[in-house]
């Protein structure tokens, strides 16, 4: 594997097996919750969510589809720009369906709001939220977190820098500068 330029990851926050079993656990939690209630669509949140979303998609037990939607905000940069625009919209409508936003993580949580708000027009018959990750200072309520981490940036499972890091089998704290 080639080595990007920039940032190095410092030290390991969350294990391959730490994931695995709070995977498992959140899995078993949301299949809990809409048990009964007819089909879940998983929709992704790309590109950040897709490793999390395939294997949360696999533990589940209750009937479910998936879809995808990406939006942007932060680009190459390590901060937001606070200019969210939507770069691939949902295949279907979600109209009257239970819907679960799966997110990698929610920071200043301005993209996942805007996010919500655009499918929340849309008439679904519920909007749940996952994030396999959640910064402490804040942001909007999620329904299901992974994990709350501290106001650093991290790698792996899916989360990159600058479109790097993303296969890594753990979540690393990079050492950034702004």
């Amino acid at each position: 594997m080639t080595t990007p330029e920039g940032p190095k990851p410092v030290r390991i926050l969350f294990s391959e097996d730490a994931i695995r079993r709070r995977v498992e656990e959140l899995a078993r939690q949301i299949s809990s919750d809409y048990a009964g209630k007819g089909e879940v669509l998983l929709v992704g949140v790309l590109k950040g969510a897709f490793i999390f979303l395939a294997d949360l998609c696999r533990k589940m037990t209750v009937p479910r589809r998936v879809d995808f939607i990406a939006v942007s905000s932060y680009g190459d940069k390590t901060v937001s720009s606070g200019n969210v625009r939507l770069v691939l919209d949902l295949r279907g409508d979600i109209a009257g369906r239970h819907v679960l936003v799966v997110e990698d993580i929610v920071d200043t949580g301005s993209t996942f709001s805007y996010l919500l708000e655009l499918l929340r027009l849309r008439g679904p018959a519920s909007v749940k939220t996952c994030a396999f990750l959640r910064k402490e200072k804040g942001g909007p309520p999620v329904d299901y977190v992974g994990f709350e981490i501290a106001d650093e940036w991290v790698v792996g499972y899916g989360l990159d820098y600058a479109d790097a890091y993303r296969a890594l089998p753990h979540i690393a704290v990079l050492q950034v500068n702004g």
